[in-house]
């Protein structure tokens, strides 16, 4: 939505598809609201129940749990492209779209919508390249180098063994599931668009992607790696240039702390129900001892955790604009990517508590770089949680070393926003821009991986061995019959 935003804000008109309601809103933004019924409503909380209260593991085990547990979030994707208003954009022959953006959740046969619309498509995704994603656009995986987004390295040292091991597994785990995906997707896909003649094959569709802006900045945060042009990276496209006001309390609130200020925030997903009244318990002691104020973004206002004249409870956060606030000292966060990145951009320490998804990951490589501290949110414990608060907010080194990367991070030669909108009115002015499209998305698996060549070389030195062999048996077979020959003759 923050990359509709900015098209919106330069002219364009943007209508948006969306089942939950848009936190970003402008005149030039339509927007068809598919909403999850009350039913779906209450599927989706006890899903995110279980995923909240399973211990994180590591990501093959999560990517299973997303397979097994999410068919609500599939199904509904799915319900979305035939509802009526959508099918209406392109039954309507008076409609005309330029630019076609889909927000990436492991749904690729909705890019048939993009083909309805005879329109180039431009791929919105959360995360930094991986190989659940770089197939759609040629990137290179360089496992040898690159780790994927389970595992933690410190920036511009190569991977040990043991790491380059443990990548190359979770490589084969990670094109296990995408076959998986890839599979459910073309079924889908068929089904929807299958009896249409003019639609492509599956195989064919997954080829026309112009671009994938993904939520990420190399540069800075690394691995250093090889992308693509198709690959244009956008991290913290989300952030304003310029704060919004705070509201009125938060806002005295926060200049108020003459200690500094904590923001204690789990995301929208992990609602403060969901969490064990044990943890939260203990959560509240910690910091309700602490001589800083401390936001609480907590959605049940008439059951809070306790009263402390030090703790501001609120339903909703501006994150971005408290995480400027001059006053914070400490983000305590469930490790999502656009938190740590907010983080990171206004340079604030941090403590992570993640759940589940990537935020192990996330969590684990804000630890390497030196933002901060994590502990496991299920296994909380008040003495430890207390330790680990208290290190971030009195070890200034912590603060000084997301302050030099903050700098780091806003250093480029474009924003976010300015990458955003410049490549997208790029695709359209140059009708999807095929020229950016690296040749392997249209080569076959054995041909991008030289499988073929390898064959032969391995061919030709078979039969050179086996030539070799045939040589040196005839060889030693004249020896011997010269050898027989003159021991006849003695």
């Amino acid at each position: 939505m923050s990359m509709v935003k900015v098209l919106a804000e330069n002219g364009h008109n943007v209508t948006v598809i969306t089942t939950l309601k848009p936190v970003v809103n402008h005149p030039n933004i339509t927007v068809i609201r598919i909403p999850l019924t009350p039913e779906e409503e209450k599927q989706l909380t006890q899903m995110i129940t279980g995923m909240t209260n399973q211990e994180s593991k590591n990501m093959i085990y999560t990517m299973y749990r997303i397979a097994t547990q999410m068919t609500l979030v599939f199904d509904k994707m799915e319900s979305v492209m035939i509802d009526q208003r959508v099918k209406d954009l392109y039954e309507n022959q008076d409609n005309r779209f330029d630019l076609v953006f889909l927000g990436f959740f492991m749904n690729n046969y909705q890019l048939g919508l993009a083909q309805k619309l005879k329109a180039p498509v431009v791929i919105a995704a959360s995360v930094p390249p991986s190989e659940i994603m770089n197939y759609l656009i040629g990137n290179p995986a360089e496992l040898a180098y690159v780790p994927t987004f389970q595992i933690a390295v410190e920036k511009n040292q190569g991977m040990t063994f043991g790491q380059r091991l443990k990548n190359y597994i979770a490589s084969l785990g990670s094109s296990v599931f995408v076959t998986y995906l890839e599979n459910k997707n073309g079924k889908i896909y068929n089904s929807h668009f299958g009896n249409d003649p003019e639609m492509p094959s599956y195989e064919d569709l997954k080829k026309n992607v112009s671009l994938v802006f993904f939520a990420s900045h190399g540069i800075s945060e690394g691995p250093i790696r090889p992308n693509v042009p198709a690959a244009i990276e956008v991290g913290g496209i989300q952030i304003k240039d310029k704060p919004d006001p705070l509201p009125q309390n938060m806002e005295k609130f926060l200049n108020e702390a003459k200690h500094g200020a904590v923001l204690l925030s789990l995301g929208s997903n992990v609602k403060s129900s969901l969490l064990k009244p044990e943890i939260v318990q203990k959560i509240f002691s910690v910091l309700s001892k602490l001589k800083h104020n401390v936001i609480w973004k907590w959605e049940d206002l008439e059951n809070t955790p306790g009263k402390s004249a030090n703790i501001l409870y609120s339903k909703w956060v501006p994150q971005d604009d408290i995480l400027a606030h001059p006053n914070l000292k400490l983000f305590i966060t469930h490790a999502g990517k656009g938190g740590i990145t907010e983080a990171q951009y206004h340079g604030k320490p941090m403590l992570a508590l993640p759940v589940f998804g990537d935020q192990p990951a996330n969590a684990e490589s804000m630890v390497k770089a030196g933002f901060g501290v994590s502990l496991e949110l299920l296994t909380l414990e008040e003495e430890a949680f207390e330790e680990s608060l208290l290190e971030v907010l009195k070890n200034p080194k912590y603060a000084q070393a997301v302050g030099t990367f903050s700098s780091l991070y806003r250093d480029r030669p474009l924003s976010a926003r300015q990458n955003v909108l410049y490549w997208s009115e790029y695709v359209i002015r140059h009708r999807g821009a095929p020229h950016l499209q690296s040749p392997v998305v249209h080569m076959g698996v054995i041909a991008a991986n030289n499988l073929d060549i390898y064959l032969l070389l391995a061919g030709i030195l078979l039969i050179s061995l086996l030539l070799l062999k045939v040589f040196i048996k005839f060889v030693c077979r004249k020896i011997n019959a010269g050898k027989s020959q003159k021991i006849k003759k003695h």
